[in-house]
């Protein structure tokens, strides 16, 4: 006999997926369009897709199915707009955590700004896979099918990135 997964059983994958993956949606979204608004778009948009799908097409892989949607949609939005640029100049995210020790969070946030800003200098394609990797842990291969570009690809834009980020991080005046 076999049997089909009920309604509470997709409700309950869809309200897990919201718990654990909106805020990096959201910040991705808002990263992509530069504006938080059409961001909240873009996810509530990316969540009724998720709940379309039958659940075997989507289990266990929901983040990098849900990022590849969110960014194929954001980026939908910034070419029906013709704004391309705010993806292009990004605008500093700021991630703030508690620490007992003021002077180290300070210097912490402090590096973070200064990398966020140097983030927002490379190229679309670089920041994209950076922030995949980074921000959200995506792997090469999950990016490669996020960005549709090939594992190669990603980590070569990876590895450029990174690269020029020491350099430019090292210059900057202490």
């Amino acid at each position: 006999m076999t049997s089909t997964p009920s309604h509470e059983n997709v409700g309950d994958t869809v309200e897990a997926a919201v718990v654990r993956h909106q805020g990096a949606l959201l910040r991705y979204a808002t990263r992509l369009l530069g504006d938080a608004e059409r961001a909240r778009d873009v996810v509530q948009d990316t969540f009724v897709k998720f709940m379309q799908q039958p659940l075997a097409a989507v289990q266990g892989h929901e983040a990098e199915w849900l990022f590849t949607v969110c960014r194929h949609r954001a980026l939908d939005v910034l070419r029906k707009e013709g704004r391309m640029s705010h993806f292009e100049e990004g605008e500093v995210e700021r991630v703030r955590a508690t620490d007992p020790r003021p002077g180290e969070a300070l210097e912490r946030a402090e590096t973070q700004n200064s990398l966020l800003q140097l983030i927002d200098r490379l190229p679309p394609k670089q920041q994209d896979v950076i922030r995949l990797k980074f921000q959200n842990g995506f792997s090469y291969k999950e990016i490669s099918r996020i960005t549709a570009l090939s594992v190669t690809n990603v980590g070569f834009l990876i590895h450029t990135a990174v690269a020029r980020l020491r350099r430019e991080y090292a210059a900057l005046p202490r």
